[in-house]
């Protein structure tokens, strides 16, 4: 009688102990969960480098952004810009047809000072044929990014993202970045950091023949953050 009655506590004990090991592995794998889930959403998405390293032209991701500044835009040009800004905002679905040079920076972005030049000069040059380039301002104050623009004489069409959205579905982690769009609108060619005079031909060329220059590394760039 004794020995069932010490061993009664230790039976009404059992699941006690049961439920707690259940609540602690269940803790355990949430915590776990939560980790891997916020891990997965810092990983930048690769899916247009993976596609130009197999010299697979991929599709564009899309946006419609609020223009930043109209700039000077030659006749060539004039119709699909004017129709495409007419709403003060620039879907990138309006823009099919024309070759796209896309530049992601920041007034606050130092590399982006070193390249705004040469990306001017390239505008000058290649605009008459047709080519857009288009910049888009992410993280910024708008203020500054106008200022920006007038300091380095930025005279090409720009777009403006407050945040990252556009730039985490385009896979960019840093600025300056620089994509070619072709004619329509699937990216053929993407320089990480600051573009050089003969990855910037070289991108024009691969966003006016449609075939896939690949991606490649510039110069310096400043990772963002969020």
């Amino acid at each position: 009688m004794r020995a069932e009655a010490a061993d009664a506590p230790t039976e009404r004990r059992r699941p006690l102990r049961t439920a707690v090991r259940a609540m602690v592995v269940l803790v355990v794998v949430g915590f776990v969960g939560l980790l891997a889930y916020g891990l997965l959403a810092q990983a930048p998405d690769t899916t247009i480098d993976d596609a130009l390293a197999r010299a697979q032209p991929v599709p564009a991701p899309g946006f419609a952004l609020s223009v930043l500044a109209r700039g000077s835009v030659p006749a060539p040009l004039g119709p699909v810009v004017g129709r495409a800004m007419a709403d003060g905002r620039v879907d990138l679905r309006e823009l099919r047809g024309t070759p796209v040079m896309l530049n992601l920076w920041a007034s606050w972005c130092i590399p982006c000072r070193e390249e705004a030049p040469l990306l001017q000069r390239g505008w000058r040059r290649h605009g008459a044929d047709g080519v857009l380039f288009l910049g888009l301002n992410q993280q910024d104050v708008k203020e500054d990014a106008r200022g920006f623009l007038r300091d380095f004489g930025q005279t090409f069409p720009q777009i403006r993202d407050p945040d990252r959205t556009t730039a985490r579905r385009w896979g960019a982690t840093g600025i300056p970045e620089t994509f070619f769009i072709r004619r329509d609108g699937r990216v053929v060619g993407h320089v990480v950091g600051v573009v050089s005079s003969r990855q910037l031909e070289d991108g024009v060329r691969a966003a006016w023949t449609g075939r896939p220059v690949g991606s490649q590394v510039g110069g310096s760039r400043q990772r963002t953050e969020g």
